[in-house]
Protein backbone atom coordinates (compact mmCIF):
# COMPACT_ATOMS: atom_id res chain seq x y z
CA UNK A 1 0.00 0.00 0.00
CA UNK A 2 1.35 3.41 -1.01
CA UNK A 3 0.61 6.08 1.58
CA UNK A 4 -0.02 9.49 -0.02
CA UNK A 5 1.04 12.33 2.24
CA UNK A 6 2.96 9.94 4.46
CA UNK A 7 6.60 9.06 3.70
CA UNK A 8 8.15 11.18 0.91
CA UNK A 9 7.40 10.01 -2.61
CA UNK A 10 10.48 8.71 -4.41
CA UNK A 11 11.26 8.19 -8.06
CA UNK A 12 10.93 4.41 -7.92
CA UNK A 13 7.38 4.64 -6.56
CA UNK A 14 6.49 7.24 -9.16
CA UNK A 15 7.66 4.92 -11.94
CA UNK A 16 5.84 1.96 -10.37
CA UNK A 17 2.53 3.83 -10.38
CA UNK A 18 3.03 5.60 -13.70
CA UNK A 19 3.91 2.42 -15.60
CA UNK A 20 1.64 -0.04 -13.84
CA UNK A 21 0.07 -2.44 -16.34
CA UNK A 22 -3.53 -1.80 -17.28
CA UNK A 23 -5.79 -2.91 -14.45
CA UNK A 24 -2.89 -3.46 -12.05
CA UNK A 25 -2.35 -0.11 -10.37
CA UNK A 26 -0.71 -0.34 -6.92
CA UNK A 27 -3.08 0.31 -4.02
CA UNK A 28 -2.92 3.83 -2.64
CA UNK A 29 -4.52 5.62 0.28
CA UNK A 30 -4.47 9.08 1.79
CA UNK A 31 -2.40 8.96 5.00
CA UNK A 32 -4.35 9.86 8.19
CA UNK A 33 -1.84 12.61 9.02
CA UNK A 34 -2.32 14.09 5.54
CA UNK A 35 -6.10 14.00 5.97
CA UNK A 36 -5.75 16.01 9.19
CA UNK A 37 -3.46 18.57 7.52
CA UNK A 38 -5.87 18.94 4.62
CA UNK A 39 -8.80 19.51 6.98
CA UNK A 40 -6.90 22.21 8.86
CA UNK A 41 -5.97 23.91 5.61
CA UNK A 42 -9.52 23.70 4.28
CA UNK A 43 -10.86 25.38 7.39
CA UNK A 44 -8.75 28.45 6.58
CA UNK A 45 -10.34 28.63 3.13
CA UNK A 46 -13.84 28.21 4.53
CA UNK A 47 -13.27 31.12 6.90
CA UNK A 48 -12.03 33.24 4.00
CA UNK A 49 -15.14 32.35 1.99
CA UNK A 50 -17.36 33.37 4.90
CA UNK A 51 -15.52 36.66 5.42
CA UNK A 52 -15.54 39.91 3.52
CA UNK A 53 -11.79 40.26 2.84
CA UNK A 54 -10.57 39.78 -0.73
CA UNK A 55 -8.29 36.72 -0.86
CA UNK A 56 -6.58 35.90 -4.14
CA UNK A 57 -7.75 32.69 -5.77
CA UNK A 58 -10.61 32.25 -3.34
CA UNK A 59 -12.94 35.14 -4.03
CA UNK A 60 -11.08 37.07 -6.75
CA UNK A 61 -10.27 36.63 -10.41
CA UNK A 62 -6.94 35.25 -11.55
CA UNK A 63 -3.71 36.65 -12.97
CA UNK A 64 -4.23 40.16 -14.27
CA UNK A 65 -7.88 39.90 -13.12
CA UNK A 66 -6.77 39.53 -9.50
CA UNK A 67 -8.51 42.73 -8.44
CA UNK A 68 -11.95 41.59 -9.60
CA UNK A 69 -14.07 40.51 -6.62
CA UNK A 70 -16.32 37.47 -7.03
CA UNK A 71 -19.64 37.14 -5.21
CA UNK A 72 -19.90 34.28 -2.74
CA UNK A 73 -22.66 32.53 -4.67
CA UNK A 74 -20.45 32.45 -7.78
CA UNK A 75 -17.39 30.81 -6.24
CA UNK A 76 -18.22 27.33 -7.56
CA UNK A 77 -18.79 28.71 -11.05
CA UNK A 78 -15.45 30.53 -10.78
CA UNK A 79 -13.61 27.23 -10.33
CA UNK A 80 -15.45 25.51 -13.17
CA UNK A 81 -14.86 28.45 -15.49
CA UNK A 82 -11.18 28.43 -14.58
CA UNK A 83 -10.71 24.81 -15.64
CA UNK A 84 -12.74 25.18 -18.82
CA UNK A 85 -10.98 28.35 -19.94
CA UNK A 86 -7.51 27.09 -19.12
CA UNK A 87 -7.93 23.78 -20.96
CA UNK A 88 -6.30 25.37 -24.00
CA UNK A 89 -3.73 22.69 -24.78
CA UNK A 90 -3.11 21.52 -28.33
CA UNK A 91 -1.25 18.77 -30.13
CA UNK A 92 -0.92 15.05 -29.55
CA UNK A 93 -1.88 13.51 -26.23
CA UNK A 94 0.72 12.96 -23.51
CA UNK A 95 1.75 9.33 -22.96
CA UNK A 96 -0.18 7.28 -20.42
CA UNK A 97 2.75 7.01 -18.00
CA UNK A 98 3.22 10.79 -17.95
CA UNK A 99 -0.44 11.46 -17.16
CA UNK A 100 -0.51 8.83 -14.43
CA UNK A 101 2.61 10.41 -12.96
CA UNK A 102 0.86 13.80 -13.06
CA UNK A 103 -2.11 12.42 -11.12
CA UNK A 104 0.14 10.96 -8.42
CA UNK A 105 2.30 14.08 -8.19
CA UNK A 106 -0.68 16.43 -7.90
CA UNK A 107 -2.23 14.24 -5.21
CA UNK A 108 1.06 14.26 -3.31
CA UNK A 109 1.35 18.03 -3.49
CA UNK A 110 -2.22 18.63 -2.33
CA UNK A 111 -1.78 16.10 0.49
CA UNK A 112 0.85 18.35 2.06
CA UNK A 113 -2.02 20.41 3.40
CA UNK A 114 -1.16 23.88 2.14
CA UNK A 115 -3.61 24.17 -0.76
CA UNK A 116 -6.95 24.46 1.02
CA UNK A 117 -8.73 21.66 -0.84
CA UNK A 118 -11.00 19.01 0.66
CA UNK A 119 -9.78 15.43 1.08
CA UNK A 120 -12.27 14.43 -1.62
CA UNK A 121 -10.13 16.18 -4.23
CA UNK A 122 -7.05 14.11 -3.42
CA UNK A 123 -9.12 10.94 -3.21
CA UNK A 124 -10.64 11.66 -6.61
CA UNK A 125 -7.18 11.90 -8.18
CA UNK A 126 -6.21 8.59 -6.59
CA UNK A 127 -9.48 7.03 -7.74
CA UNK A 128 -8.62 7.81 -11.37
CA UNK A 129 -5.32 5.96 -10.94
CA UNK A 130 -6.93 2.98 -9.26
CA UNK A 131 -9.64 2.69 -11.94
CA UNK A 132 -7.19 3.19 -14.83
CA UNK A 133 -8.97 6.33 -16.00
CA UNK A 134 -6.31 8.41 -17.76
CA UNK A 135 -7.19 11.98 -18.77
CA UNK A 136 -6.33 13.05 -22.30
CA UNK A 137 -3.74 15.79 -21.83
CA UNK A 138 -2.42 17.64 -24.91
CA UNK A 139 1.35 18.03 -25.05
CA UNK A 140 1.57 21.72 -25.93
CA UNK A 141 0.31 24.83 -24.24
CA UNK A 142 2.27 25.31 -21.01
CA UNK A 143 5.13 27.77 -20.47
CA UNK A 144 6.00 26.37 -17.05
CA UNK A 145 5.04 29.24 -14.79
CA UNK A 146 1.80 30.00 -12.99
CA UNK A 147 1.86 26.25 -13.05
CA UNK A 148 1.48 23.88 -15.98
CA UNK A 149 -1.91 25.47 -16.37
CA UNK A 150 -3.24 24.03 -19.62
CA UNK A 151 -2.11 20.41 -19.11
CA UNK A 152 -3.36 20.34 -15.52
CA UNK A 153 -6.67 21.93 -16.57
CA UNK A 154 -7.25 19.13 -19.09
CA UNK A 155 -6.39 16.60 -16.40
CA UNK A 156 -8.66 18.23 -13.83
CA UNK A 157 -11.66 18.59 -16.12
CA UNK A 158 -11.98 14.82 -16.08
CA UNK A 159 -12.66 14.91 -12.33
CA UNK A 160 -15.82 16.89 -13.17
CA UNK A 161 -16.78 14.52 -15.98
CA UNK A 162 -15.68 16.89 -18.74
CA UNK A 163 -13.03 16.58 -21.42
CA UNK A 164 -11.76 13.21 -22.60
CA UNK A 165 -10.14 10.22 -20.96
CA UNK A 166 -9.01 6.69 -21.61
CA UNK A 167 -10.75 3.95 -19.68
CA UNK A 168 -8.06 1.34 -19.95
CA UNK A 169 -7.09 1.55 -23.62
CA UNK A 170 -10.37 3.04 -24.88
CA UNK A 171 -10.59 6.79 -25.49
CA UNK A 172 -13.98 8.35 -24.78
CA UNK A 173 -15.74 11.38 -23.24
CA UNK A 174 -14.72 11.74 -19.61
CA UNK A 175 -18.30 11.35 -18.34
CA UNK A 176 -18.50 7.92 -19.95
CA UNK A 177 -15.09 6.93 -18.59
CA UNK A 178 -16.12 7.87 -15.03
CA UNK A 179 -19.39 6.02 -15.40
CA UNK A 180 -17.63 2.95 -16.77
CA UNK A 181 -15.24 3.00 -13.83
CA UNK A 182 -18.03 3.46 -11.29
CA UNK A 183 -16.84 6.94 -10.34
CA UNK A 184 -18.94 10.03 -9.67
CA UNK A 185 -18.01 13.50 -11.04
CA UNK A 186 -16.57 15.85 -8.45
CA UNK A 187 -18.20 19.20 -7.67
CA UNK A 188 -15.46 21.74 -7.02
CA UNK A 189 -15.65 24.16 -4.12
CA UNK A 190 -13.85 27.47 -3.57
CA UNK A 191 -10.15 27.48 -4.54
CA UNK A 192 -10.10 23.84 -5.61
CA UNK A 193 -9.90 24.44 -9.36
CA UNK A 194 -6.97 26.78 -8.86
CA UNK A 195 -5.26 24.33 -6.51
CA UNK A 196 -5.53 21.60 -9.14
CA UNK A 197 -3.81 23.56 -11.92
CA UNK A 198 -1.17 25.60 -10.05
CA UNK A 199 1.71 23.15 -10.17
CA UNK A 200 4.69 21.81 -12.08
CA UNK A 201 3.39 18.27 -12.40
CA UNK A 202 3.35 18.06 -16.21
CA UNK A 203 6.97 19.20 -16.45
CA UNK A 204 8.05 17.14 -13.45
CA UNK A 205 6.38 13.96 -14.70
CA UNK A 206 8.20 14.16 -18.02
CA UNK A 207 11.53 15.03 -16.41
CA UNK A 208 11.37 12.42 -13.64
CA UNK A 209 10.47 9.58 -15.98
CA UNK A 210 13.18 10.69 -18.41
CA UNK A 211 15.75 10.76 -15.60
CA UNK A 212 14.79 7.24 -14.55
CA UNK A 213 15.14 6.02 -18.15
CA UNK A 214 18.41 7.88 -18.58
CA UNK A 215 20.00 5.83 -15.81
CA UNK A 216 18.96 2.58 -17.51
CA UNK A 217 20.31 3.94 -20.79
CA UNK A 218 23.63 4.80 -19.12
CA UNK A 219 24.05 1.22 -17.91
CA UNK A 220 23.47 -0.14 -21.41
CA UNK A 221 25.73 2.47 -23.01
CA UNK A 222 28.57 1.63 -20.63
CA UNK A 223 28.21 -2.07 -21.41
CA UNK A 224 28.17 -1.26 -25.14
CA UNK A 225 31.33 0.82 -24.75
CA UNK A 226 33.12 -2.12 -23.15
CA UNK A 227 32.06 -4.53 -25.90
CA UNK A 228 33.00 -2.09 -28.68
CA UNK A 229 36.40 -1.41 -27.10
CA UNK A 230 37.10 -5.13 -26.96
CA UNK A 231 36.12 -5.92 -30.54
CA UNK A 232 38.02 -2.84 -31.79
CA UNK A 233 41.09 -4.23 -30.00
CA UNK A 234 41.26 -1.20 -27.76
CA UNK A 235 43.06 -0.84 -24.46
CA UNK A 236 41.46 -0.82 -21.03
CA UNK A 237 44.53 0.68 -19.37
CA UNK A 238 42.86 4.14 -19.51
CA UNK A 239 40.12 2.68 -17.27
CA UNK A 240 42.50 1.69 -14.48
CA UNK A 241 41.36 2.73 -11.02
CA UNK A 242 44.67 4.36 -10.12
CA UNK A 243 44.34 6.52 -13.23
CA UNK A 244 40.90 7.77 -12.22
CA UNK A 245 41.85 8.32 -8.59
CA UNK A 246 43.95 11.21 -9.89
CA UNK A 247 40.76 12.95 -11.07
CA UNK A 248 38.19 11.36 -8.79
CA UNK A 249 34.83 12.24 -10.26
CA UNK A 250 32.37 9.66 -8.88
CA UNK A 251 30.79 9.01 -12.28
CA UNK A 252 34.11 8.41 -14.01
CA UNK A 253 35.25 6.04 -11.28
CA UNK A 254 32.01 4.09 -11.64
CA UNK A 255 32.16 4.00 -15.44
CA UNK A 256 35.77 2.80 -15.35
CA UNK A 257 34.86 0.11 -12.81
CA UNK A 258 32.22 -1.25 -15.14
CA UNK A 259 34.48 -1.17 -18.17
CA UNK A 260 37.08 -3.18 -16.28
CA UNK A 261 34.47 -5.65 -15.04
CA UNK A 262 32.94 -6.29 -18.45
CA UNK A 263 36.34 -6.89 -20.05
CA UNK A 264 37.84 -9.02 -17.27
CA UNK A 265 39.69 -12.11 -18.56
CA UNK A 266 39.12 -11.08 -22.16
CA UNK A 267 40.80 -13.18 -24.80
CA UNK A 268 40.40 -10.30 -27.22
CA UNK A 269 42.33 -7.96 -24.93
CA UNK A 270 45.03 -10.54 -24.37
CA UNK A 271 45.38 -11.12 -28.12
CA UNK A 272 46.92 -7.70 -28.73
CA UNK A 273 48.68 -6.98 -25.43
CA UNK A 274 52.02 -6.58 -27.19
CA UNK A 275 50.84 -4.83 -30.37
CA UNK A 276 52.66 -1.60 -29.54
CA UNK A 277 49.76 0.75 -30.32
CA UNK A 278 50.24 3.90 -28.26
CA UNK A 279 46.74 5.36 -27.90
CA UNK A 280 43.13 4.71 -28.89
CA UNK A 281 40.67 7.22 -30.30
CA UNK A 282 38.81 9.37 -27.80
CA UNK A 283 35.53 7.45 -28.21
CA UNK A 284 37.34 4.49 -26.61
CA UNK A 285 40.00 6.08 -24.44
CA UNK A 286 37.81 8.83 -22.96
CA UNK A 287 34.71 6.70 -22.42
CA UNK A 288 35.05 6.79 -18.60
CA UNK A 289 35.34 10.57 -18.58
CA UNK A 290 32.38 11.21 -20.90
CA UNK A 291 30.10 8.52 -19.54
CA UNK A 292 31.12 9.43 -16.01
CA UNK A 293 30.20 13.08 -16.47
CA UNK A 294 26.80 12.02 -17.80
CA UNK A 295 26.26 9.74 -14.80
CA UNK A 296 27.08 12.55 -12.39
CA UNK A 297 24.62 14.76 -14.25
CA UNK A 298 21.87 12.14 -14.08
CA UNK A 299 22.39 11.75 -10.34
CA UNK A 300 22.23 15.52 -9.84
CA UNK A 301 19.05 15.76 -11.90
CA UNK A 302 17.47 12.92 -9.95
CA UNK A 303 18.30 14.53 -6.61
CA UNK A 304 16.80 17.84 -7.66
CA UNK A 305 13.64 16.19 -8.95
CA UNK A 306 13.22 14.22 -5.72
CA UNK A 307 12.64 17.62 -4.08
CA UNK A 308 10.07 18.57 -6.70
CA UNK A 309 8.21 15.25 -6.38
CA UNK A 310 7.19 16.25 -2.85
CA UNK A 311 6.95 20.01 -3.28
CA UNK A 312 3.93 22.22 -2.77
CA UNK A 313 3.62 24.24 -5.99
CA UNK A 314 0.31 25.95 -5.28
CA UNK A 315 -0.51 29.64 -5.18
CA UNK A 316 -1.75 31.03 -2.91
CA UNK A 317 -0.40 28.89 -0.07
CA UNK A 318 -2.56 28.26 2.98
CA UNK A 319 -1.04 28.35 6.46
CA UNK A 320 -2.88 27.67 9.70
CA UNK A 321 -4.33 29.27 11.63
CA UNK A 322 -5.43 31.96 9.19
CA UNK A 323 -2.89 32.96 6.54
CA UNK A 324 -3.18 32.82 2.76
CA UNK A 325 0.13 33.81 1.14
CA UNK A 326 0.73 34.55 -2.54
CA UNK A 327 4.13 33.25 -3.64
CA UNK A 328 5.85 31.71 -6.65
CA UNK A 329 6.30 27.98 -6.09
CA UNK A 330 4.49 27.30 -9.37
CA UNK A 331 7.52 28.64 -11.27
CA UNK A 332 9.22 25.58 -12.75
CA UNK A 333 12.72 27.00 -13.18
CA UNK A 334 14.33 24.26 -11.03
CA UNK A 335 12.73 21.63 -13.26
CA UNK A 336 13.59 23.49 -16.45
CA UNK A 337 17.27 23.76 -15.63
CA UNK A 338 17.75 20.12 -14.68
CA UNK A 339 15.70 18.92 -17.66
CA UNK A 340 17.99 20.89 -19.94
CA UNK A 341 21.02 19.48 -18.12
CA UNK A 342 19.62 15.97 -18.50
CA UNK A 343 19.08 16.17 -22.22
CA UNK A 344 22.60 17.54 -22.77
CA UNK A 345 24.11 14.76 -20.65
CA UNK A 346 22.15 12.06 -22.47
CA UNK A 347 22.86 13.54 -25.89
CA UNK A 348 26.57 13.12 -25.16
CA UNK A 349 26.07 9.43 -24.39
CA UNK A 350 24.57 8.96 -27.84
CA UNK A 351 27.21 11.12 -29.50
CA UNK A 352 30.00 8.95 -28.12
CA UNK A 353 28.14 5.78 -29.08
CA UNK A 354 27.72 6.94 -32.68
CA UNK A 355 31.45 7.55 -32.99
CA UNK A 356 32.15 3.96 -31.92
CA UNK A 357 29.57 2.68 -34.40
CA UNK A 358 31.42 4.55 -37.13
CA UNK A 359 34.71 2.95 -36.13
CA UNK A 360 33.16 -0.52 -36.07
CA UNK A 361 31.88 -0.10 -39.62
CA UNK A 362 34.88 1.64 -41.21
CA UNK A 363 37.51 -0.92 -42.20
CA UNK A 364 40.14 1.83 -42.07
CA UNK A 365 39.71 2.05 -38.27
CA UNK A 366 38.16 -1.27 -37.22
CA UNK A 367 41.43 -3.18 -36.82
CA UNK A 368 40.80 -5.89 -39.40
CA UNK A 369 37.02 -6.19 -39.27
CA UNK A 370 35.38 -6.31 -42.72
CA UNK A 371 33.86 -3.13 -44.11
CA UNK A 372 30.37 -2.47 -42.72
CA UNK A 373 30.68 -5.77 -40.81
CA UNK A 374 29.45 -7.50 -43.97
CA UNK A 375 30.21 -11.14 -44.69
CA UNK A 376 30.79 -10.26 -48.34
CA UNK A 377 31.47 -6.49 -48.57
CA UNK A 378 30.28 -5.05 -51.85
CA UNK A 379 27.72 -7.71 -52.56
CA UNK A 380 26.39 -7.01 -49.08
CA UNK A 381 26.13 -3.64 -47.36
CA UNK A 382 26.05 -5.20 -43.92
CA UNK A 383 25.46 -2.72 -41.11
CA UNK A 384 26.40 0.36 -43.14
CA UNK A 385 23.09 2.12 -42.52
CA UNK A 386 23.32 1.68 -38.76
CA UNK A 387 25.70 4.62 -38.69
CA UNK A 388 23.41 6.71 -40.90
CA UNK A 389 20.49 6.12 -38.55
CA UNK A 390 22.63 6.84 -35.51
CA UNK A 391 23.93 10.03 -37.12
CA UNK A 392 20.38 11.19 -37.83
CA UNK A 393 19.31 10.58 -34.24
CA UNK A 394 22.40 12.24 -32.78
CA UNK A 395 21.89 15.27 -35.01
CA UNK A 396 18.26 15.58 -33.92
CA UNK A 397 19.41 15.33 -30.30
CA UNK A 398 21.69 18.30 -30.86
CA UNK A 399 18.73 20.39 -31.98
CA UNK A 400 16.63 19.27 -29.01
CA UNK A 401 19.51 19.85 -26.58
CA UNK A 402 19.31 23.62 -27.06
CA UNK A 403 18.29 24.82 -23.59
CA UNK A 404 14.63 25.76 -23.39
CA UNK A 405 15.15 27.39 -20.00
CA UNK A 406 17.02 30.35 -21.47
CA UNK A 407 13.83 31.52 -23.18
CA UNK A 408 10.98 33.47 -21.65
CA UNK A 409 7.91 35.07 -23.24
CA UNK A 410 5.78 37.13 -20.85
CA UNK A 411 2.19 35.95 -20.40
CA UNK A 412 -0.88 37.17 -18.53
CA UNK A 413 -0.80 40.67 -20.03
CA UNK A 414 2.73 41.12 -18.75
CA UNK A 415 1.89 40.26 -15.15
CA UNK A 416 3.63 36.91 -15.55
CA UNK A 417 6.74 38.50 -16.99
CA UNK A 418 9.18 35.60 -16.64
CA UNK A 419 8.38 31.97 -17.40
CA UNK A 420 10.51 28.82 -17.32
CA UNK A 421 9.59 26.85 -20.47
CA UNK A 422 10.13 23.73 -18.33
CA UNK A 423 7.54 21.67 -20.24
CA UNK A 424 9.52 22.10 -23.44
CA UNK A 425 12.79 21.18 -21.74
CA UNK A 426 11.23 18.12 -20.12
CA UNK A 427 9.46 16.89 -23.27
CA UNK A 428 12.69 17.27 -25.22
CA UNK A 429 14.59 15.38 -22.50
CA UNK A 430 12.29 12.40 -22.96
CA UNK A 431 12.76 12.55 -26.74
CA UNK A 432 16.55 12.71 -26.39
CA UNK A 433 16.51 9.66 -24.09
CA UNK A 434 14.39 7.70 -26.57
CA UNK A 435 16.62 8.67 -29.51
CA UNK A 436 19.74 7.79 -27.54
CA UNK A 437 18.37 4.37 -26.63
CA UNK A 438 18.11 3.61 -30.34
CA UNK A 439 21.68 4.77 -30.96
CA UNK A 440 22.98 2.52 -28.17
CA UNK A 441 20.86 -0.32 -29.56
CA UNK A 442 22.59 0.16 -32.93
CA UNK A 443 25.97 -0.01 -31.21
CA UNK A 444 24.97 -3.23 -29.45
CA UNK A 445 23.93 -4.75 -32.78
CA UNK A 446 27.24 -3.78 -34.34
CA UNK A 447 29.26 -4.90 -31.33
CA UNK A 448 27.60 -8.32 -31.27
CA UNK A 449 28.21 -8.79 -34.99
CA UNK A 450 31.84 -7.73 -34.61
CA UNK A 451 32.34 -10.21 -31.80
CA UNK A 452 31.06 -12.99 -34.04
CA UNK A 453 33.58 -11.94 -36.67
CA UNK A 454 36.40 -12.12 -34.07
CA UNK A 455 35.66 -15.73 -33.16
CA UNK A 456 37.15 -18.02 -31.92
CA UNK A 457 38.47 -15.30 -29.57
CA UNK A 458 36.23 -14.56 -26.64
CA UNK A 459 35.44 -11.29 -24.98
CA UNK A 460 35.47 -10.69 -21.25
CA UNK A 461 33.01 -12.68 -19.21
CA UNK A 462 30.78 -9.61 -18.76
CA UNK A 463 30.81 -8.77 -22.45
CA UNK A 464 29.98 -12.38 -23.28
CA UNK A 465 26.98 -12.10 -20.95
CA UNK A 466 25.98 -8.95 -22.78
CA UNK A 467 26.36 -10.72 -26.12
CA UNK A 468 24.12 -13.52 -24.89
CA UNK A 469 21.44 -11.03 -23.81
CA UNK A 470 21.54 -9.38 -27.24
CA UNK A 471 21.27 -12.64 -29.14
CA UNK A 472 18.40 -13.88 -27.00
CA UNK A 473 16.45 -10.85 -28.23
CA UNK A 474 17.83 -10.53 -31.75
CA UNK A 475 19.15 -13.63 -33.56
CA UNK A 476 22.27 -13.22 -35.67
CA UNK A 477 21.32 -12.25 -39.24
CA UNK A 478 22.21 -14.31 -42.29
CA UNK A 479 23.19 -11.88 -45.01
CA UNK A 480 21.66 -8.44 -45.49
CA UNK A 481 18.39 -7.97 -43.61
CA UNK A 482 16.34 -4.96 -42.48
CA UNK A 483 17.36 -4.23 -38.89
CA UNK A 484 15.00 -1.42 -37.87
CA UNK A 485 12.81 -3.87 -35.94
CA UNK A 486 15.87 -5.38 -34.26
CA UNK A 487 16.95 -1.90 -33.19
CA UNK A 488 13.54 -1.15 -31.68
CA UNK A 489 13.60 -4.45 -29.77
CA UNK A 490 17.02 -3.70 -28.32
CA UNK A 491 16.09 -0.08 -27.57
CA UNK A 492 13.27 -1.34 -25.36
CA UNK A 493 15.81 -3.55 -23.59
CA UNK A 494 18.15 -0.57 -23.17
CA UNK A 495 15.41 1.40 -21.37
CA UNK A 496 14.37 -1.53 -19.19
CA UNK A 497 15.94 -2.55 -15.90
CA UNK A 498 17.74 -5.45 -17.61
CA UNK A 499 21.05 -3.58 -18.22
CA UNK A 500 21.27 -2.66 -14.54
CA UNK A 501 20.61 -6.25 -13.51
CA UNK A 502 23.29 -7.39 -15.95
CA UNK A 503 25.75 -4.89 -14.47
CA UNK A 504 25.02 -6.18 -10.97
CA UNK A 505 25.84 -9.71 -12.11
CA UNK A 506 29.03 -8.60 -13.84
CA UNK A 507 30.17 -6.56 -10.85
CA UNK A 508 29.48 -9.34 -8.35
CA UNK A 509 32.65 -10.95 -6.99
Amino acid sequence: MISIGGPPLDGATLVEVARAPEGASPRMELAPAARARIATSRAVVERAVAGDRAVYGINTGFGRLKDVSIDREQLRALQVNLLRSHAAGVGAAAPRDVVRAMLLLRATSLAAGHSGVRPEVVESLLALLAADVTPVVPLQGSVGASGDLAPLAHLSLVLMGEGEAWLGSQRMPAALALRGAGLVPLTLEAKEGLALINGTQFSTAFAALAAHDALQLWEAATAAAALSTEVLLGSFRPAREDVHRLRPYPGALEAARRLRAYSADSGLVASHSDCGRVQDAYSLRCAPQVLGASLDAIHHVTAQLEIELNAVNDNPLVFAPDEVVSAGHFHAQPVALVADYLKIAVAEIASLSERRIDRLLDDRSSEGLPAALAADPGLESGYMLAQYTAAALVSENKVLAHPASVDSIPTGAGWEDHVSMAPIAARHARAVVEHSARVVAMELLCGARALELRRPLRAGAGSERLYGAIRRLVPAPEGDRPFGAACETLARWVLSTAPARLAEEVLSP
